[in-house]
């Protein structure tokens, strides 16, 4: 079924909106969660959760794309269990990620600039501008390490490549979006 349809489904308040989903991004959705949880049982309930808001959601919002809203959706779902399961301790992969991208988004002393960076739009023009700006291969590595959360070995698995190659990679990039973010007057 096409995208649009089931942000139709959703806006009916029909129950095939979620069953829909599930069967066109269950795997998706779980693919997401589980690079945050590494737990089946934890990966199903965060799934259930994004229909959830999902359905909860639309209306009022009628998203351009599905994947990356439900994306979103269930990474933030994920980091909340994680919170909740591990009392603020996130997995060591999870974590090592984050303070990986806080190198290009929070000043020396690790803090957050007052404004929430995630809901910035002026953050996520550049941010979007920045990666159709990289080569194909840089932007999956990127995208793969800091949306999805995936293993810095998977990531050198799947496109071939040697560990220490993508750790160059992402150094570099975020070396540049640092770069960038200054340039473009972004406090970090």
């Amino acid at each position: 079924m096409e995208d649009s349809r089931i942000i139709e489904l959703y806006w009916e308040r029909s129950e095939m909106a979620i069953s829909e989903t599930e069967q066109k991004y269950g795997r998706y959705c779980r693919y997401i969660a589980n690079n945050v949880l590494h737990s089946d049982e934890d990966t199903e309930e965060c799934v259930n959760d994004t229909y959830v808001r999902a359905w909860n959601s639309m209306p009022p919002e009628r998203p351009q794309k599905l994947p990356p809203y439900l994306g979103k959706i269930t990474r933030n779902v994920a980091l909340d269990r994680l919170d909740y399961n591990n009392a603020k301790k996130r997995s060591p992969e999870v974590q090592y990620a984050l303070e990986e991208l806080a190198e290009c988004l929070c000043d020396e002393k690790g803090q957050r600039p007052e404004e929430d960076i995630a809901d910035s739009l002026v953050i996520k023009d550049v941010i979007d501008k920045f990666l159709k700006s990289l080569p194909l291969q840089t932007r999956v590595i990127f995208v793969r390490r800091y949306w999805y959360m995936s293993p810095v070995a998977e990531i050198a698995a799947d496109l071939k490549l040697s560990c220490q190659n993508v750790k160059v990679n992402l150094h570099r990039t975020r070396k540049k979006l640092k770069k960038l973010l200054e340039k473009e007057g972004i406090s970090v």
